[in-house]
């Protein structure tokens, strides 16, 4: 698939992904690519935040394949039982945040927990890092095996943001070049 063929979905997380995240630059260069937006970054509602990845899918006039960054992670996992079967061609997830962890963001207040487990019904990969200060890789890992998601080791990268050195993130765009050739 190219990125002429599909409605790409840019799901930010907590706090949407500022001018230098590599969502960001990857929503101003490719032109199918569009963000997901929330009422609310600062105050996420899970059930507000689901419900509108379901309009802006059901709005797709092509196949959607969702980027799911963070917090944006959770959202679509909790959003997949519920899109209409057949029109997300897949989801392409960096760095899941652990919201179980007793120390999570408080302000997050345990909204998207628990993590959903149940298989995702359409292909994804799981990218995680050894050092995100959000999750453990050995838990990312595990939930990359319950979602039926490949899982990508992106070494030593932190949270895979712009506060971690991934602006641009180039790696992640031929990442994504290649899963898209896949589906």
């Amino acid at each position: 698939m190219k990125t002429s063929d599909c409605s790409i979905l840019i799901v930010p997380g907590y706090t949407n992904s500022g001018e230098d995240h590599w969502q960001s630059r990857w929503e101003r260069q490719l032109s199918s690519a569009r963000r997901v937006e929330q009422e609310s970054w600062d105050a996420p509602s899970r059930d507000a935040w689901v419900g509108r990845i379901l309009e802006d899918v059901k709005r797709a006039d092509k196949p959607v394949v969702l980027v799911g960054h963070s917090l944006g992670v959770l959202a679509i996992a909790h959003a997949a039982p519920l899109l209409p079967r057949g029109k997300v061609q897949g989801a392409f997830l960096v760095s899941l945040p652990d919201v179980e962890r007793p120390d999570f963001i408080p302000a997050i207040d345990r909204a998207f927990a628990p993590i959903p487990r149940d298989p995702l019904p359409f292909p994804s990969v799981l990218i995680a890092s050894r050092t995100d200060p959000h999750c453990d890789y050995a838990k990312a890992e595990d939930i990359a095996y319950a979602w039926g998601s490949a899982i990508v080791d992106a070494g030593d990268s932190g949270h895979l943001n712009a506060e971690s050195g991934h602006g641009p993130w180039p790696e992640g765009l031929m990442r994504f070049a290649g899963f898209l050739k896949r589906l």
